[in-house]
């Protein structure tokens, strides 16, 4: 498989364009939202992938990096360092992946705050690259990655909110197609996210209600092939709520429910502009302001600006919604589903999971099914594997 065609597949599903099923859309109606560094709206960790990709509300862990981080402010822990690895696209190819690496220390004597980091990295693979009618070929390996440090803090005993700045790259490879640049791409975002917890008595039990957003990706645009072609990044709306009860003594379920909306400005179609030369005119000059727009702008802008007016603005939200047992914080089985509008994408899947904790770690495993058999995502399967400070440090100090 090509360059061009690797990162034709990657932008395509990670911006949920089923082209196996575009055929079943009406042209004028199919009309997904792209961005730049796609890959950073992959979900990196098991546990949240099990639950159909949320996480906005659930309990406080290591990967909450991506979902939420003002959830580290309530994190029942002192520290913990997660690992995840996520094998991409393994029905097509076998050797795109995405590592990823987060965790969190709580700070000072009241265990109201806390920082955080993680690093993300999305590798294309390696793909042999020539010119055609040379017989020398050269070998590259085209990736993305991003690296972030955040902070959360309780400004309540209920709520709590956090930031996260990051630092992008993407390296897609070098001169010799259209798609091809010859030098990384670079940007920097900002996150802003909100968290509230509370434990109302529901007959004799007690529960836990807690819902959260996360704004995330706020920055500014990645600029490929020399500033040639200007890209948004992923920026995105995650609101979320969460709600768990017991079952029996050591018995919990959750159930959650996420909402999503790309931040982003919908690039201009010429369907939607008249026909001849006057419609011409009009959608150059409307994908040119497109081109030219702030990232702030955008974010604006990606309530108002649909062709359909508010019934395709409602098509731009996807959700998630799943469940997640446990047995005394030890044993976990997940579940859950993600939908898209087939106007947007048309990414639906189902996730499974379930996870095993002990003092000092905690494995995690989901497996994605996707609801067409076509889509390149289904039997994607995702590994976390979570170290405890808190257990580590109990350990320890027994020696």
């Amino acid at each position: 498989m090509t360059l061009y065609n690797r990162i034709v597949l990657v932008v395509a599903v990670v911006a949920g364009v089923a082209v196996s099923l575009r055929a079943e859309i009406k042209n004028d109606e199919f009309n997904p939202i792209t961005t730049g560094v796609t890959s950073l709206g992959i979900a990196p960790d098991a546990r949240g992938a099990s639950m159909g990709d949320l996480g906005a509300a659930t309990e406080p862990d290591a990967n909450s990096q991506f979902w939420n981080p003002s959830k580290y402010a309530f994190a029942y822990s002192r520290g913990a360092v997660s690992l995840s690895y996520t094998p991409w696209l393994r029905k097509l190819v076998n050797d795109i992946y995405l590592a990823n690496l987060s965790g969190y220390w709580k700070l000072g004597q009241d265990d109201n705050q806390a920082v955080s980091a993680s690093l993300r990295y999305f590798s294309l693979g390696e793909v042999v690259s020539g010119t055609i009618g040379e017989t020398s070929s050269q070998t590259i390996n085209p990736y993305e990655m991003s690296i972030d440090v955040g902070y959360s803090r309780k400004l309540s005993e209920k709520f709590s909110m956090g930031v996260v700045f990051r630092y992008i790259y993407s390296d897609l490879g070098f001169g010799g197609s259209e798609t091809d640049q010859s030098t990384g791409a670079s940007a920097f975002s900002a996150d802003i996210a909100g968290y509230y917890t509370t434990y109302p008595i529901i007959g004799r039990n007690e529960c836990q209600w807690s819902w959260g957003w996360n704004i995330s990706n706020i920055g500014s645009k990645v600029n490929y092939n020399h500033g040639a072609d200007p890209a948004f990044l992923p920026t995105n709306l995650r609101i979320g709520t969460s709600f768990t009860f017991p079952l029996a003594d050591y018995h919990n379920l959750s159930l959650n429910l996420d909402l999503n909306k790309l931040l982003v400005p919908t690039r201009p179609r010429r369907v939607d502009y008249a026909e001849g030369t006057e419609g011409e005119i009009e959608y150059e000059l409307a994908d040119r302001d497109w081109q030219n727009m702030s990232s702030i702008t955008g974010i604006f802008k990606s309530f108002t600006d649909a062709p359909g007016g508010m019934k395709e603005e409602l098509r731009e939200i996807s959700y998630s919604l799943g469940a997640e047992y446990n047995y005394n914080q030890q044993f976990f089985l997940r579940a859950g589903y993600y939908y898209q509008n087939p106007a947007k994408g048309n990414l639906q899947y189902f996730g499974i999971g379930a996870g095993f904790a002990l003092n000092v770690l905690r494995l995690d495993a989901s497996y994605m099914l996707a609801t067409a058999q076509t889509s390149p995502l289904d039997q994607t399967l995702r590994f976390s594997l979570t170290f405890d400070m808190d257990g580590l440090k109990e350990i320890f100090g027994r020696r």
